[in-house]
């Protein structure tokens, strides 16, 4: 007989379990990487693949500390009556020019500093790009010429509750809280409006091959929107779905908006790619989108395999998962919340999944839309050589869109835009016809394609004096069409100045002077 062969190894022993981030603390402690865009390693403290160097501090079973809001009030202007000014809180403050004493720049202290110069423009509404904390190295990359690519937009919550702990100027997970706190009552201040970007279509653990950070160590199925062998349905375009219209993540996104709205005085929230919140929950856990148990199927995943919830005869046969609702349950719950009755709130009407909702957002008299038709009729009529869009189509959006917004809901519905932060600025608008992408890495297959743009005759940068004026005079056409039209006006950052991304229409990645505001330009202007 053969001799026998070595004893077999023993198990391996059972991993740590994985550390979670609470996602209602209020402060996330990022001691290993105290400055925007370190990199910290393992030995630091890093935790996810990316190094992001993230812990919970237990703050959600602290009680958070009584601010003094110094005798100030939110400003509630009327929604027809807002002027506003999209930016990003590093962007907007990181070329400030400070002296020894001065808040430090790119922090929620140094937009304090800012203040003035969007009271000069006559601004009543800061709309700020996301500040809930974020890893903005999870696409970490350094590119042959030395830079970083970075997530510096911020849409990849990691946090809901908890502000962006690099926008503050101390230590301590709670400092973030109290000097975002501070510049909401400066903003009050000034009569300036604050509304937060808001991001509950996704979330920064990616699709299911992603990192467990916060719900997938929870409750999987419960907060996202998953097929049954366990893939994730991808309607934002970045991997996952937040399965909004189940009981448990309604309920959290509820009372995360109620934080901000009482807790920081929040004034309104800009809900990014908001059609999500209007789709079907996942029927395959045996909850319907109104969280009803639908009869029928396996126990625990109520479908039959091929994307069709379990035999459901109540509402209308069954609603497919994903399917767009007419009264969708986040959407109403917000609507109708007591404590949500004085906040602003702006649907950004369409998603990654291809539905499309302006004019249409469920619960029209309470929500106001990014006017997307705007953005695109305004830029044919006024930039398109020969006239490329019809005069019918321009007139309706300098008259508040009625034929998106009829009747009551009116021209206060309509948030008009011809730029934001997505997209070409209004002098790359009037500078290039194609998109300039190649540095971001991805061979210019990024961004959009079709900008309704107009060189005027040479692309990019030149010195030819009449393709100067006739840029000029297109961008002040721009502006002028903007803010006078009926509807609410929103400015894009850097717009007042004619500042250029040279051409790149997807700078999410760019920690640099792309998306800076440059401020010895105002200074000198």
């Amino acid at each position: 007989p053969a001799a026998p062969g070595p004893p077999a190894a023993p198990p391996a022993p059972p991993g740590p379990p994985p550390v979670l981030v609470d996602p209602r603390a209020p402060g996330v402690g990022t001691a290993a990487r105290p400055e925007f865009g370190d990199v910290a390693s393992e030995a630091e403290g890093g935790l996810w693949p990316q190094m992001a160097g993230v812990l919970p501090v237990g703050a959600a079973t602290v009680e958070l500390p009584e601010f003094d809001w110094e005798g100030t009030r939110p400003p509630r202007h009327a929604r027809e009556d807002l002027v506003v000014y999209e930016a990003h809180v590093r962007g907007l403050t990181a070329l400030r020019q400070t002296e020894e004493g001065d808040a430090k720049a790119g922090t929620y202290a140094a937009v304090k500093d800012a203040l003035p110069h969007l009271a000069f423009l006559g601004v009543n509404a800061l709309e700020l790009l996301p500040i809930y904390e974020f890893n903005e190295v999870e696409h970490y990359k350094l590119l042959d010429n030395g830079t970083t690519r970075l997530n510096f937009w911020g849409y990849s919550t990691l946090s809901f509750f908890a502000p962006m702990a690099r926008y503050s100027s101390g230590d301590g997970a709670l400092t973030a809280l109290r000097e975002m706190q501070e510049m909401v009552r400066e903003c009050h201040r000034l009569g300036i409006e604050v509304i937060l970007d808001v991001v509950f279509n996704h979330t920064a653990e990616g699709n299911e091959m992603g990192p467990s950070v916060t719900f997938r160590g929870l409750d999987e199925r419960s907060y996202y929107v998953m097929a049954p062998a366990g893939e994730h349905y991808n309607y934002s375009g970045c991997g996952n779905t937040f399965n909004c219209n189940t009981p448990l993540a309604r309920q959290f996104v509820l009372d995360c908006l109620r934080f901000w709205a009482i807790e920081c005085r929040v004034d309104g929230f800009r809900f990014d790619l908001a059609s999500i919140l209007t789709r079907s929950s996942t029927r395959w856990d045996g909850e319907s989108a109104y969280g009803s148990v639908v009869t029928g199927g396996h126990s625990g995943h109520g479908g039959d395999g091929d994307g069709r919830p379990a035999a459901a005869a109540e509402y209308g046969g069954g609603v497919y998962t994903g399917t767009p609702l007419g009264a969708p349950p986040l959407v109403e719950a917000i609507s109708r919340d007591p404590a949500l009755a004085h906040v602003k709130l702006f649907a950004e009407p369409w998603d990654a999944g291809g539905l499309y909702q302006v004019g249409s957002f469920p619960c029209g008299q309470r929500w106001a839309e990014w006017n997307g038709k705007f953005r695109d009729d305004v830029r044919r009529f006024l930039l398109l050589p020969g006239g490329g869009g019809a005069i019918s189509d321009f007139a309706k959006r300098m008259c508040g869109s009625p034929d998106l917004y009829p009747g009551d809901r009116g021209p206060k519905a309509s948030l008009n835009f011809v730029t934001c932060h997505d997209g070409f600025t209004t002098a790359d608008l009037t500078a290039f016809n194609e998109r300039h992408n190649m540095a971001n890495g991805e061979n210019n297959r990024d961004g959009e394609e079709h900008n309704l743009s107009w060189n005027c005759g040479e692309e990019g940068p030149t010195k030819n004096v009449e393709v100067r004026r006739m840029r000029a005079r297109n961008r002040r056409n721009l502006m002028a069409a903007l803010l006078l039209a009926h509807g609410t006006p929103m400015i894009n950052m850097g717009d007042e100045i004619n500042h250029t991304k040279g051409g790149n229409n997807n700078t999410y990645c760019w920690d640099t002077d792309v998306n800076y505001l440059p401020w010895d330009v105002l200074v000198s202007a």
